[in-house]
């Protein structure tokens, strides 16, 4: 290998981190230690993990050689290996190397280890499927490495992205006690409904910027590269599956929330009642869909959910058909803000709990506590509220959470 063979992904790289900017900076970049010999970032598909990168390497490094940033689906990589490229740049100053999309790269786990145990010095960035799982036997990563999970945009990440505002995220707790004076701050500043229903269309994924007005169609093409391109990378599926797969998230996209009749699913796929489950938490794990269970998921025994929602609701405008109903968009929202700082599950009474101690009714201003009236810990989640009062928070505020 000579320096002319690996021209094409330095310049690459270079171009890269010449478009990246550092004017914004997700909720995660300043939660990594990064320091760590293997940083592993997961998440969806399209939610920002490379900017998050680049700018770490662009704040670090600068155009410096000491650190590339490849992506593992270029086609390079069709005619060259990885380890002989590491290799090359290691023995010409390689101190960070940024690896991109690697549950795309065959046996990436095992190399990453290698990369970590041969060059003592070397440190190592990795992003992938929200769908990768850390295999002990095959690789050991487990013990070395922090891996973190990105989300898509908060709501008060997407003010804070669209220059309305810069609020500080507030944890759940501290939330439930002062949200009247968190929200009189924040509706102080701005028009916050126009901004939040601006957000539940186009708000959660940062490429909507620059998508314009061809935003849903280019939201509805990354679900289906989800399908077809990253399942198939991470697990071992048919053709035939995935084909289902597609099936499956559109019967779910026309019918939220969808109260799960496993059987009836199972006759429209013409599959196994496993598989269907199985299916289920594909494309869960692969940012598609939130699956509501009465138990906290465990990945290892999937228990059948009790509803089934898309994963956020630009997905909603992208996939369902017609209008959206308002009730179901209220509480897709509230799930997906929900489910990236707890433990979110169907209680007895109620629509969500959080962490198995906050119980949480959500719905429009006439909503009341009819259901969870007696319920130690309960909350009123109420849409088209600025400010809310006692136990009746504006649904708007759980966007403040990351």
């Amino acid at each position: 290998m000579d320096y002319n063979e690996i021209r094409p992904l330095v310049e690459a790289s270079r171009r890269a981190l010449t478009r990246t900017t550092l004017t914004f900076k997700r909720y995660l970049h300043n939660r990594i230690y990064w320091g760590s010999r293997i940083v592993g970032i997961r998440g969806a598909r399209g939610v920002g993990k490379t900017t998050l990168v680049l700018q770490h390497v662009k704040q670090t490094y600068g155009l410096s050689e000491q650190a590339i940033y490849v992506s593992l689906d270029n086609l390079w990589f069709n005619s060259h290996r990885l380890d002989e490229l590491v290799d090359f740049l290691y023995a010409r100053g390689l101190t960070c190397l940024c690896l991109d999309e690697v549950h795309r790269y065959p046996q990436w786990q095992q190399l990453v280890k290698n990369f970590h145990d041969s060059y003592p010095d070397l440190f190592i960035i990795y992003t992938g499927s929200s769908m990768i799982e850390i295999d002990r036997g095959a690789a050991d990563l487990a013990r070395r490495q922090t891996l973190h999970t990105l989300h898509g945009l908060s709501f008060r990440e997407y003010l804070a992205y669209e220059g309305v505002a810069n609020i500080e995220a507030v944890a759940l707790p501290d939330l439930l006690v002062r949200h009247v004076d968190i929200a009189a701050a924040v509706v102080e500043q701005i028009k916050v409904l126009t901004h939040f229903e601006r957000y539940l269309a186009r708000g959660v994924y940062p490429f909507s910027r620059n998508a314009g007005p061809d935003f849903l169609m280019r939201l509805s093409e990354l679900a289906r590269l989800v399908v077809e391109g990253d399942v198939p990378a991470v697990e071992d599926v048919r053709y035939s599956t995935v084909v289902k797969l597609k099936t499956l998230l559109m019967i779910v996209a026309r019918s939220m929330p969808l109260e799960i009749n496993v059987n009836r699913l199972t006759a429209q796929l013409e599959t196994t009642r496993d598989q269907c489950i199985r299916m289920l938490y594909t494309l869960e794990r692969a940012g598609l869909l939130h699956l509501l269970t009465e138990q906290p998921k465990d990945y290892t025994r999937l228990n059948g959910p009790k509803k089934i929602y898309l994963a956020n609701t630009n997905l909603m405008a992208a996939l369902a058909t017609g209008v959206p109903n308002e009730g179901t968009r209220r509480e897709v929202f509230f799930a997906n803000q929900a489910a990236a700082v707890g433990s979110l599950t169907l209680p007895k009474r109620g629509d969500f709990a959080i962490d198995g101690r906050w119980t949480f009714e959500v719905g429009g201003r006439n909503k009341g506590f009819d259901q969870i009236a007696d319920l130690p810990n309960s909350f009123l989640a109420i849409a088209d509220t600025e400010i809310g009062f006692g136990n009746r928070l504006p649904l708007w505020t759980m966007g403040l959470l990351y």
